[in-house]
């Protein structure tokens, strides 16, 4: 059963990438990967997976529905193109365009977003997860804190502290931003980093009348003052558990 469901996935994938392709205007494809100049084409469904389109002119382009997936886009003219519902997952899109273009629903996840021009762009959809380098002004310092979070739940400690930097640049009263931070530094040894986040937290969801933030604060501070050769070993249910209810704790921070 599990192989013939894995393959109808792949012949249902090769009918679907074959239908991009056909739905794609050819020439225009052709004229973008021979030149890199494709102002104001119909590139709709498109399959330009990994292209090299770095530096390519494609403003006012209609990329509807478009796979890009780990194309190289970098230094790209995507201003006024539609992107509506595109794959850019993994995409190299530093010191690309988009001022005006239409990423409704566009799946930017892991994309590398350094310095690229954002400002009126339309992003109601967008999914960022495991995007780096968001530029500040296109999201929240609670979008910013939910990515820190689910990047945390994963694992992905680094990524996560990258996301709650951006949280905290933007709201520097950002409590529970903090505190996410300091766990975050804890799971990767940085206790140092840990208890100066802790700390901060504490002050500020104590400034801000949140008995339950101040109380979980405390918790981890008196964690991250147990000497190592007291502390409860990793294995043990009372270390998960702890480092369990610190999570459900956070998501309870979200200032609604």
């Amino acid at each position: 059963m599990k192989n013939q469901i894995l393959g109808a996935a792949a012949f249902l994938t090769t009918i679907s990438l074959t239908t991009s392709v056909q739905a794609a205007n050819s020439e225009h494809v052709r004229q973008l990967l021979a030149t890199k100049q494709c102002q104001n084409c119909d590139l709709t469904n498109a399959g330009l997976v990994m292209a090299d389109l770095s530096g390519a002119n494609l403003s006012g382009a209609n990329l509807t529905g478009a796979n890009l997936s780990r194309a190289n886009l970098s230094g790209a003219d995507l201003r006024g193109a539609n992107l509506s519902g595109a794959s850019l997952f993994g995409v190299n899109l530093s010191e690309a365009k988009f001022s005006g273009a239409n990423l409704a629903g566009t799946d930017l996840r892991n994309t590398y977003l350094a310095n690229a021009e954002m400002k009126g762009a339309y992003l109601n959809g967008a999914n960022f997860q495991g995007a780096v380098g968001i530029p500040s002004q296109i999201a929240s310092p609670d979008e910013f804190y939910a990515l820190g979070i689910a990047e945390g739940q994963k694992g992905n400690q680094q990524q996560a502290i990258g996301y709650f930097n951006q949280a905290i640049a933007i709201k520097p009263e950002f409590a529970g931003a903090y505190l996410a931070r300091g766990i975050a530094r804890y799971q990767i040894l940085d206790r140092q980093g840990a208890f100066q986040d802790a700390q901060v937290a504490e002050k500020l969801f104590t400034s801000q009348n949140n008995t339950p933030g101040t109380q979980t604060a405390q918790a981890f501070i008196k964690e991250l003052k147990t000497p190592v050769n007291d502390r409860v070993s990793t294995g043990s249910p009372s270390f998960v558990d702890f480092l369990g209810s610190l999570g459900s704790v956070l998501l309870q921070f979200f200032p609604f």
